[in-house]
């Protein structure tokens, strides 16, 4: 009888908590793993975007929920001068700063945040990184820190950016999580108690959702920002709840008993149940994504351009496809995906050939092949679902022609620090892209101002670089097509990573759930969602 009890009581205490979340009007995301802090200018992953960029911030543009063009966000509107290296942003009154038990703003969003927030992006004599100093990766790997010359204020509610050189993509960056506007008044209160390192820990931003709490690899909460500014688009629930689950039949066994009601990244095997099952919906889009080995091109063997295309011929990848994608991706073989305008369509994959692989060392100094170390993914990402399977076919594949690898990983903030810093040799990656232009694929990932951010490949090759550049300083579409064709040609002949696959974007939720919309860029967006 006791035992009876005691089986009973658990249970009512398990329906009662579920109960209770739900009853609140409460939306529950299960994601995939805990971010690496909440000052989104500080990284490039989709995870810690989701935490802090996607649902507390805001940039000058934005890209509204589902769509690829940015429109105007805190800017009401803006104008462009005749060489295309002026802007003018003109900035939306009456935008209301987060009010938290840690910050009470006396003031609206204004001119004043947007010059600090650039200022702190290019300047190290910043008055709040002369006492937080961060390193904002990002803002190098697009190369705003060479684009923008100067940020003005004209008025309070006027700013003038000049550009040192035209930037095609300017407009679509100033969507991007790297451009979120930050408070200035915030920032001079932590630096004045002594806690300017919290602008990582406690965010203030003017998006539609207010951090409350976070407790590593367990939850972030926050709550409904009933002043938001973006009418068309208020958060439909009052509280909104990541619960952190770094396991994804976890996170699918949550969804099924109803602890969660949005779960990230399914691993591709499950897609087929949950798409049967009459309490889930699954939506499914195209990817705009691609999965890659990074391969350390600053460093023996890999510096030899033949051990890198050695290594991609011994690949078998639609058996990987096949294992890991489990029919929820397709063979890539540029560093773009198939859907991304300027994508090169001349360009065929290596096909798999370990005789050519085993002739390419030999002519490369290594008859024997060599042993390596491969790093494998921690988490499960759009472009790649499971990491350590990848891993040890890779690893079979590549025992075929001698290359003994060891296999190692790290959890995924320490992972992106140690890969940006070349500590690697070869490292699994991937990218969603931020923008939808093509520079955010070859400039972002692979130039010279991307080494120690994206540029896992550290590669700075000036034949691809020159090409590069000059796209991205072009602004009819049709010469930029041009000249990314031909760099993604150079990439493909230096064989600077092994591409492997874009894959389809699957997000099951409950039946309940509405207003949600796939992200293009990977990101998960919890305005104007709503649960029953």
């Amino acid at each position: 009888m006791f035992i009876l009890g005691k089986k009973l009581l658990l249970c009512a205490l398990s329906f009662s908590a579920s109960f209770a979340v739900h009853a609140k009007n409460t939306l529950v995301y299960c994601s995939e793993g805990s971010p690496a802090g909440f000052d989104s200018a500080q990284y490039s992953s989709g995870t810690d975007y989701d935490a802090s960029a996607s649902n507390l911030f805001n940039s000058l543009m934005m890209f509204p929920r589902g769509e690829t063009k940015a429109v105007p966000g805190l800017a009401e509107s803006y104008e462009v001068s005749p060489d295309n290296l002026t802007y003018i942003f003109h900035l939306r009154k009456n935008v209301k700063w987060h009010t938290t038990k840690y910050f009470t703003p006396s003031r609206d969003f204004n001119a004043d945040d947007v010059v600090f927030t650039f200022d702190r992006l290019s300047n190290k004599n910043n008055f709040l990184n002369k006492v937080y100093p961060a390193e904002f990766p990002y803002f190098t790997d697009i190369g705003l820190n060479k684009t923008i010359k100067s940020v003005e204020k004209i008025d309070d509610y006027t700013v003038k950016f000049t550009l040192n050189s035209v930037d095609a993509s300017f407009i679509q960056i100033m969507a991007m999580p790297i451009t979120s506007i930050y408070s200035k008044e915030y920032a001079e209160k932590l630096v004045a108690q002594g806690k300017a390192e919290m602008i990582n820990q406690q965010p203030i931003g003017t998006g539609p959702f207010i951090f409350e709490r976070y407790q590593k690899d367990a939850s972030i909460r926050y709550k409904a920002n009933h002043q938001y500014w973006d009418a068309k688009d208020m958060p439909a629930v009052e509280h909104l709840i990541f619960s952190i689950t770094k396991d994804a039949s976890v996170r699918y066994q949550k969804l099924q008993a109803g602890e969660c009601d949005i779960m990230s990244y399914p691993l591709p095997a499950d897609i087929s149940s949950m798409k049967k099952d009459k309490n889930l919906v699954v939506q499914s889009n195209p990817g705009f994504n691609i999965g890659f080995l990074a391969y350390n091109t600053e460093i023996p063997p890999f510096n030899k351009v033949e051990v890198r295309q050695a290594l991609d011929y011994a690949i078998n990848k639609p058996a990987i496809i096949q294992a890991v994608y489990a029919g929820q991706g397709q063979l890539a073989v540029n560093p773009m995906p198939v859907t991304q305008w300027s994508f090169n369509k001349k360009i065929k994959p290596r096909e798999m050939d370990v005789a050519k692989a085993k002739e390419l060392l030999a002519k490369a100094g290594y008859p024997n092949g060599f042993e390596t170390t491969l790093w494998s993914i921690p988490v499960q990402r759009p472009y790649n679902p499971n990491g350590r399977l990848m891993a040890e076919m890779l690893q079979a594949d590549w025992a075929k022609i001698g290359v003994k690898v060891k296999i190692t990983t790290y959890e995924w903030g320490e992972y992106l620090k140690r890969a940006s810093k070349g500590e690697h040799q070869i490292a699994m990656s991937g990218w969603t892209s931020n923008n939808g232009d093509p520079d955010n694929w070859l400039g972002n990932l692979f130039s010279c101002e991307a080494i120690g951010g994206s540029n896992f490949s550290r590669f700075c090759y000036a034949p691809f670089q020159k090409i590069v550049t000059e796209a991205k300083h072009t602004i009819n579409p049709e010469k930029r097509s041009v000249l990314y064709e031909e760099a993604q040609q150079i990439f493909f002949d230096q064989a600077v990573a092994s591409i492997i696959a874009t894959s389809i974007v699957n997000v099951p939720m409950r039946k309940g759930v509405s207003g949600f919309k796939i992200s293009p860029f990977g990101l998960f967006q919890f305005s104007g969602v709503s649960v029953e």
